[in-house]
Order: structure tokens, then sequence, then C-alpha cells
């Protein structure tokens, strides 16, 4: 069976987002996880949909131009997730999007056709989501394994990314690395 990974850029207390509805710490939106040798599938919420269209539309097709949402040139590593996700088949999981233009996307209106999606043939798949449809999948038991970048900073107010969940759920430590800038990389599989 597929694994379902979700990945997240959080703050030391644990934020995915500050009071301003943006992880500014972030750097960039590329694939820091190192998953797209091991993928071939990426879910997405109905909410996250619209901006992660028009942002990676925006870079493949202007990739000298300033980004959106950052202000600034993609990075190489934006570039090369840009590259791979025009390629990649996308799973929008919505009750409300009726329509996409990402190539190579359909919309999915059930939780269940994603644990369908996981019995089908394949690597394993991504749900970058955001924390609302993380939190659903963990407490639905479809996640199996959570990547974390953790920022060394403390953001206060802002988007918890455990806040939603409304079970209590044992992790693993599978990996921890030490990265540039104080940052930390650490893979959990959930129990």
């Amino acid at each position: 069976m597929r694994k379902l990974i979700t990945a997240f850029k959080v703050s030391v207390d644990g934020k995915v987002e500050a009071a301003q509805d943006m992880a500014d710490w972030a750097e960039a939106w590329s694939d820091d996880y190192g998953l797209t040798d091991e993928i071939d599938a990426c879910v997405l919420g109905g909410k996250m949909y619209p901006g992660y269209e028009r942002y990676w539309t925006g870079i493949q097709t202007e990739p000298d131009k300033p980004a959106w949402i950052t202000g600034t040139a993609p990075t190489p590593g934006e570039l090369a997730w840009a590259r791979f996700a025009a390629k990649t088949p996308h799973y929008v999981l919505s009750t409300t999007v009726t329509s996409v233009a990402w190539p190579n996307t359909r919309i999915l209106r059930k939780r269940d056709d994603i644990a369908a999606l996981k019995q089908e043939a394949g690597k394993d798949i991504y749900l970058m989501g955001g924390a609302q449809i993380a939190a659903s999948f963990i407490d639905a038991g479809l996640v199996d394994e959570i990547r974390l970048i953790v920022y060394p900073l403390i953001a206060g107010p802002g988007k918890g990314l455990f806040a939603l969940t409304e079970q209590r759920r044992e992790l693993e430590l599978c990996k921890v690395q030490q990265l540039p800038g104080g940052k930390l990389g650490l893979t959990y599989g959930l129990a």
C-alpha cells in the first residue's frame, strides 16, 4: 500500500502560519522534504488549490518574474518543483471546487477516495493540503508519515499545526537532520 505523507514548515512553537495567514519564515516553497523521488501523486484541499495553481502556474510560465506570494524570483528548488508538479497527477479533495485548470488534476469528493488512491499501484502520495485537511486525515488514520522542517523561531499567535486534531496520536521518530540556519528536519511515522 502507498503511504500518504504530509509535510510542513513550522516554527518551534508548532505554528504553520503566523497571525497574518502566512508562514513568512519559510524561505521557499520548494520540495525541501526530499519527496520528489518518493511520490507520484499530490493531494490538496480545496482551500489551498487556487493559490497553489496560481503560484506554480506563474513560476512555470514566467520563471524569471518574482512570484506573487514572495515577491522574489523563484529559487532553483522552486523551479525544479514547478517542473515536477506539472507532470505529476494532482487530486483536489473538495465538495465546493467545481473545476480545475492545473494540468493532470482531478477533483475528489470524499476522504474514502483518498483511501482508495492509497490502494492503487504507484509510489507514495504527498498530502500538501494545509493544517485543516492534514488534521482530518490524521484523525481518519490515513496519514502514514509526517515530515517537518522546524524553523528556529517562536511565531506566537497563528495557526498551530495540530490544533485541529481531535485525537491523541503516538508518533515514531524515524529521522532527524540538522539543516542550515539552525533548522531541523524531522520525520515521524504514525503508530
